[in-house]
């Protein structure tokens, strides 16, 4: 970028602008094309992609698996974005803002739709009464850390990611910018983390089940390509240790290879489907 760009009185979309995404970001919303979702023979039915987003609700039901709650057995379809799936009219109808995950909760007399995937992990979480304190002080710190993992990824994502690894081509400002905002994300998590196991207290929950994905895999360098040396994390101690102990977990292990379309599976509809991946 060679020259100073002065924004225009009124905006406008420009579909031949540079950039990774530009074939699918659109300033409007709805479906693009006709296409049903097709529906398994478990009581959830999970629509999503091995994206952090993603990530979240596999951990979340591989937990609740093991944990031996049977009934949170459930098929999982993928949503390639890449191929615009977000935006068929059967995908659009269980979430109007064509993002990844979706579920269909059809345990029930009427099927339910959840979409957002804080919603998705509250709405497992009291279905089956795990992972989500009931009431009080607890319950208040657990759904604390969980918006305040709904709240700060995007920075994480949506503005150090794509600046740092998709952006056409690199700006120094906005890498500085999101770089600074994610390493104090990051110290508010190590400084929370050095006087509790968990992120919410001395229990797992769904908040560490929502901030693993983007945080403790950062910490453990397996996210943008190189962003962990880039952003110094191996001095965030407290956060290391944390990473580790969630990554160590076979649940999340399971649920990170969910619908991802390299070193997991495309689909998932029963236990087997997982076990192959972790045969010694």
């Amino acid at each position: 970028m060679t020259e100073q760009y002065t924004p225009p009185e009124v905006w406008t979309y420009d579909d031949q602008s540079s950039g990774e995404w530009t074939s699918i970001n659109r300033p409007t919303a709805g479906a693009r094309s006709e296409k049903d979702l097709p529906v398994g023979q478990h009581p959830f039915q999970l629509y999503s992609l091995g994206t952090p987003n993603g990530q979240k609700v596999g951990i979340l039901f591989e937990e609740l698996l093991a944990a031996g709650h049977a009934g949170a057995e459930y098929d999982a379809w993928l949503i390639n974005i890449g191929e615009k799936d977000q935006f068929t009219s059967g995908f659009v109808g269980i979430n109007p803002n064509s993002k990844i995950p979706a579920l269909v909760d059809r345990s029930g007399a009427e099927a339910v739709r959840v979409f957002e995937s804080g919603a998705i992990l509250i709405h497992l979480a009291e279905k089956f009464g795990a992972f989500l304190p009931s009431g009080g002080a607890e319950r208040a710190e657990v759904l604390s850390w969980l918006m305040w993992q709904m709240g700060s990824a995007p920075f994480l994502g949506g503005g150090f990611g794509h600046f740092y690894a998709y952006a056409p081509y690199p700006i120094e400002y906005a890498i500085d910018r999101y770089a600074m905002e994610t390493k104090r994300q990051l110290d508010v998590l190590d400084q929370n983390l050095a006087n509790r196991e968990f992120v919410a207290g001395d229990d797992y929950s769904i908040a560490d089940m929502a901030i693993w994905p983007w945080y403790g895999q950062l910490a453990l360098d397996k996210s943008y390509k190189n962003a962990g040396t880039f952003l110094s994390v191996h001095e965030y101690t407290n956060l290391q240790r944390w990473a580790k102990a969630v990554g160590d977990r076979m649940p999340v292990q399971r649920g990170t290879k969910v619908n991802a379309r390299e070193g997991g599976i495309t689909e998932r509809h029963s236990a087997a489907d997982l076990d192959a991946l972790f045969v010694d």
